[in-house]
């Protein structure tokens, strides 16, 4: 069985439907696990499902959401497994809401 193949049986059990990038997905599971912690990426991803049925987003809103998460993860200054004693939050640049219209997005706040 190939992780297509699960998603679908994985969503019929649930009875839902679903446009999954699994690609995109995996990219922001990675992302997580990498700069933030090991547990972040499949976390990551669940919060972003949540989001996403939440809002009722469309595949391009989802990609919006992926990427402003992929933003923070990028710029999470505490790197994978390391404790600190105290730490500070990161500070992100503020960038529309995931659901705002394409057209209130420009150059300047691509994450790209």
């Amino acid at each position: 069985m190939n992780l297509h193949d699960w998603i679908d049986e994985v969503c019929d059990l649930l009875d839902i439907e679903s446009e999954a990038d699994e690609g995109l997905l995996n990219d922001l599971a990675d992302r997580a696990v990498a700069n933030v912690h090991a547990a972040a990426g499949p976390v990551t991803a669940f919060l972003v499902g949540v989001a996403a049925g939440a809002t009722d987003a469309d595949p391009d809103r989802v990609e919006r959401m992926v990427e402003r998460v992929q933003g923070l993860a990028d710029a999470w200054d505490r790197p994978a497994g390391v404790v600190e004693e105290e730490i500070e939050d990161v500070e992100v640049e503020e960038l529309p809401a995931a659901d705002a219209p394409a057209d209130e997005y420009d150059d300047e706040d691509s994450l790209v």
